[in-house]
């Protein structure tokens, strides 16, 4: 029951909590250290999951391929390079664990985030077992964050190779080029995802209210306070603009006029969800919000002011990490 509860509150972003819950239970067992080294990994606090790691030893308790996974995911989310190769290294020099698919996807995402693509690259081409599709996709999903068309290119066709049908080699692909201005190859993408059938997963973010979730689209104009939302968002984006907000554009993957792609981000779902969690709860409440995609780069900037301007702390559980936004910053460090 402490595990769930721990593994609970960390899927809630409350990580004090989950600590506490942690400390005060009388026994720990492997599951027990996986939950809390877990919880601290999906909130991207690298550094206290591997200041936690090595209490398991001194309480006689062994780690498993479970607590590597952590650990390495703990330190991708938080750019800890030398210390997950050093894991990595270790778990199966120390503590002799094979390292399995799911170790090379953190250590590939690890690499890929810190910008060291020859040795990500090297990593999956030695690989005792055969490629997977997987490997290629992280690596073409980190050079979308570091702009690197050429290289994202490569990796997409690797992934083609093993799984030509994949939707989200289309759609990173197709987001890469875009991201980068290379409009021609982007629209030659996204006409390839129209023939084979292919639909694109719509940005959504959720927040509950009272007891009941409600749910928002890019642009959505469906909910019955739709004019508060948007006059809410008016006064946010006033607001943010004179605290120094400046629009990432870029973000908006369109080829569009910059007036226009400022508009398309101001509506994108979690700010409608922020809006609406802003006018509903009481001065001074957290706002939790649920996004089924990774939050792009101006909604995280633009979050972070949000924060600042109105003092509240937002917590946004994207689709890979928490995001802990409190006072202008970010719990992530602008590294995500």
């Amino acid at each position: 029951m402490g595990n769930a509860l721990v593994n609970m509150y960390g899927k809630c972003g409350s990580l004090t909590d989950a600590r506490s819950l942690f400390d005060k239970m009388p026994h720990h067992n492997v599951v027990s250290w996986n939950s809390m080294i877990s919880v601290y990994a999906q909130n991207g606090n690298g550094k206290a999951a591997l200041e936690l790691f090595p209490l398991m030893g001194l309480e006689g308790v062994k780690p498993d391929n479970i607590t590597f996974i952590g650990i390495l995911s703990a330190c991708s989310h938080t750019g800890l390079l030398d210390d997950g190769c050093y894991q990595f290294i270790s778990m199966s020099r120390d503590h002799l664990i094979t390292p399995r698919l799911d170790h090379y996807v953190c250590m590939i995402d690890l690499l890929g985030r810190a910008g060291q693509f020859n040795e990500a690259e090297g990593l999956i081409n030695s690989i005792p077992f055969e490629p997977h599709p997987v490997l290629w996709i992280n690596l073409l999903g980190t050079c979308r964050i570091h702009g690197d068309v050429e290289r994202g290119a490569q990796a997409a066709e690797h992934a083609f190779e093993l799984d030509p049908n994949n939707t989200a080699v289309f759609v990173l692909l197709s987001n890469i080029y875009a991201a980068a201005g290379n409009w021609d190859d982007a629209a030659k993408v996204r006409k390839t995802i129209i023939n084979r059938g292919v639909k694109k997963k719509p940005g959504r973010s959720c927040i509950e209210i009272k007891n009941r979730v409600h749910e928002f689209f890019v642009g959505d104009t469906s909910h019955p306070q739709k004019e508060n939302i948007y006059a809410e968002l008016g006064r946010l984006s006033r607001q943010m603009e004179a605290a120094g907000y400046m629009p990432d554009t870029k973000a908006a993957l369109s080829d569009a006029e910059e007036v226009n792609k400022e508009v398309m981000l101001c509506y994108h779902s979690e700010k409608l969800a922020i809006a609406f969690g802003l006018i509903n709860t009481f001065p001074g409440t957290s706002l939790r919000i649920i996004k089924n995609l990774r939050v792009c780069s101006d909604c995280h900037t633009s979050i972070k002011f949000i924060s600042h301007v109105v003092g509240r702390k937002i917590i946004v559980r994207d689709a890979s990490r928490f995001h802990h936004f409190e006072e202008g910053i970010c719990s992530c460090e602008d590294y995500w």
